[in-house]
């Protein structure tokens, strides 16, 4: 074997791509997360336009939660009629289709391997239908004895349950809140920004047919409460957040060099691994400095931005993370782009949909799209949890300029930059200024309770209820043309043990 074969033996590319979007007229006609799952390979195994399912050594199947299996990722490699020898069905992040592939190819590189398959897919839609109709599903029968994986509150402090910000659409807003004041603006301003951002995704997915949600909507549509677009938790309405109803599926499929080039798989449809990185925030949101940055993502967006010359406008294809407007806002910030940035190649998990955890295995499908129609370097950037797990990866379909690195952690870099972090405390009087805050609404459209994030007079953290009958204090903190963050008030103990917090 010649030195160049074996350097091809160890260079990794993505050689197919494959998408299903299942909208069956007939309930029982949907297809389950494993059919969903097998057809997407199969579609990128076409795409590839060489036979490699049988030849999958690494598989790699992304953590789904709309049906519970034993062993889906063996399931599946019997559907396909394989052994794999790595066959891996990992936790829940929506940053893992990333990390699964990053970690595919540097198999590739290390010789392990020589063809790879990274997949995810969801039927959340069929399954919600069925559950309200009474329909049992002509599927792998559920497994209920698979314990639900750990989400949210699991990892969340017993007040932070409590008081109802343990779920994502309730603790991204801390952060919409502290970014908006530390940049300046007021609460118009953010709001608009999210709206112009929301309405860029939107028009990306109106042009992908793999799209859940194929229609444009206008920055005012997704911002501006309506029966059909009610308030979740400030400041966010449905149209600025996911949208898991959906069945989907998606899969690449990544060889060695070599491999590709004996399938007789053409150059220009090859897509080459620049390389990446990874690091990750506590999963307790509560233990973390402050909420108007994210190191982790910081660290990561630089590391992949160090492998392009250092300059985020490197990217002539991006895709950012979004499952709330506050993270490609801070994102676009970190990589030196301004507000005009397109954040997208797929149409964002509000309008393209949010098979959950496997968004990004759809935004790696488009991305290889959008470089073999000419685009010379892509960036993925995936995140999961509560602004908690980050990582990149840097696509092309030009050679990197150095073999794929193995350690992708910037972990160190993250940790560095950290800062003090308070203590947290559920009980505390005097006065307490305003770290950041949210308001939840039920749906109908009232408000249940504002829930506020405060430094106490010691400079502890502590969250506080704002009750939905103290109007005056709500209206503090829904001005729109004033952030209430640094503000201060009266922190009191209510009878059932929560801290209240009252503007002074």
């Amino acid at each position: 074997m010649t030195a160049a074969l074996q350097l091809d033996d160890r260079i990794p590319v993505i050689v197919g791509v494959g998408e299903i979007v299942d909208r069956p007229k007939e309930i029982a006609a949907g297809l389950e997360p494993l059919a969903l799952l097998e057809q997407a390979l199969r579609r990128a195994e076409a795409d590839s336009g060489a036979k490699l399912l049988g030849e999958v050594q690494s598989l790699d199947v992304v953590n789904f939660l709309s049906w519970r299996y034993h062993d889906p990722e063996q399931l599946l490699g019997r559907r396909l009629g394989i052994k794999p020898s790595h066959a891996y069905y990992g936790p829940v992040g929506g940053e893992s289709p990333i990390r699964y592939l990053h970690e595919a190819a540097q198999r590739v590189a290390r010789g392990e391997c020589s063809v790879a398959a990274v997949c995810g897919a969801e039927a959340q839609s069929s399954a919600t239908r069925a559950e309200r109709a009474g329909i049992t599903l002509p599927w792998t029968p559920f497994a209920h004895d698979v314990p639900e994986p750990k989400r949210g509150a699991a990892f969340q402090k017993p007040m932070a349950v409590k008081l109802g910000v343990f779920r994502p659409v309730t603790v991204y807003p801390f952060y919409e809140a502290a970014t908006a004041a530390h940049w300046g603006q007021t609460p118009r301003q953010a709001m608009a920004e999210s709206g112009q951002l929301w309405s860029t995704y939107s028009e990306a997915a109106a042009q992908n047919p793999n799209a859940w949600l194929k229609r444009r909507f206008a920055p005012e549509e997704i911002t501006t409460p309506s029966p059909d677009n009610r308030l979740i938790a400030w400041p966010y309405t449905k149209l600025m957040v996911a949208n898991p109803t959906v069945n989907m599926g998606a899969a690449i499929l990544i060889t060695s060099l070599a491999r590709a080039r004996a399938a007789g798989i053409a150059g220009d449809r090859l897509v080459h691994f620049w390389g990446g990185a990874s690091a990750e925030e506590p999963r307790d949101y509560l233990v973390r400095d402050q909420f108007f940055q994210s190191h982790p993502q910081n660290a990561v967006l630089t590391a992949a931005m160090d492998l392009v010359g250092g300059d985020g406008r490197a990217f002539d294809a991006i895709e950012l993370y979004s499952c709330f407007p506050c993270v490609p806002k801070m994102a676009r910030r970190t990589l030196g782009l301004g507000p005009d940035v397109q954040p997208t190649v797929t149409g964002g998990l509000t309008f393209f949909g949010a098979p959950l955890n496997t968004y990004m295995t759809h935004a790696a499908c488009a991305m290889v799209r959008k470089l073999r129609d000419g685009a010379k370097l892509g960036l993925l950037y995936g995140q999961g949890g509560f602004v908690t797990k980050h990582h990149a990866l840097v696509l092309s379909r030009q050679p990197p300029p150095a073999p794929l690195a193995q350690d992708t952690s910037v972990q160190a870099e993250a940790d560095h930059q950290r800062g003090a972090v308070p203590d947290f405390v559920t009980e505390a009087s005097g006065k307490g200024q305003v770290e950041s805050f949210t308001v939840l609404y039920g749906r109908n459209g009232e408000v249940e309770h504002g829930v506020v994030m405060l430094r106490t007079s010691d400079r502890a953290r502590a969250l506080a209820r704002v009750p939905a009958q103290d109007g005056a204090t709500l209206k503090h903190l829904l001005n729109m043309e004033r952030t209430p963050v640094g503000t201060t008030g009266d922190i009191v103990s209510a009878d059932d043990g929560v801290l209240e917090w009252r503007v002074g």
